[in-house]
């Protein structure tokens, strides 16, 4: 399998349902990072040989990008209000697209997000951005892994 490039990678809001979703792609998305983690539970024993033993507990997720400032994108508005309304927004996080030609075989994250972060960065010589970051949330479905069969 071939390297996978940033610029191919895709970010996608769910307009519909969890059990019948619609997938918008989120164009207007600049760098982005998906952290993902667990948190650590300490199992050391004398056993180990003075050795310290972990093993994983929760995992943990965010998600971090950057958007233009466009009032008239319909994405940047449903997570400027998600942010400001304290809703969720469900969101797939892909190496590739999700539906169509392409598509077998990509892979991400999907969970419902609450928007923790949604701050306005205006450089002097550049457009205006905000830096957006994602968290999962408390829902029925809880994240998972899904890859494009």
């Amino acid at each position: 399998m071939p390297a996978k490039l940033g610029l191919d990678a895709k970010l996608y809001r769910n307009t519909g349902t969890y059990a019948a979703p619609t997938w918008d792609i989120i164009g207007n998305v600049k760098d982005l990072t998906l952290n993902l983690e667990t948190g650590e539970a300490d199992v050391s024993t004398r056993a180990n040989n003075g050795w310290r033993a972990t093993v994983s507990t929760l995992k943990d997720a965010s998600l971090e990008f950057e958007m233009v400032w466009d009032a008239a994108d319909t994405d940047f508005t449903a997570i400027r209000d998600a942010f400001l309304n304290n809703t969720t927004i469900e969101i797939a996080v892909m190496d590739g697209p999700i539906t169509g030609t392409g598509s077998s075989g990509s892979q991400g994250l999907r969970a419902s997000f609450r928007i923790a972060s949604f701050s306005r960065n205006e450089a002097l010589e550049e457009a205006i951005t905000v830096s957006v970051t994602a968290k999962p949330t408390y829902s029925a479905n809880p994240p998972t892994w899904m890859t494009v069969a």
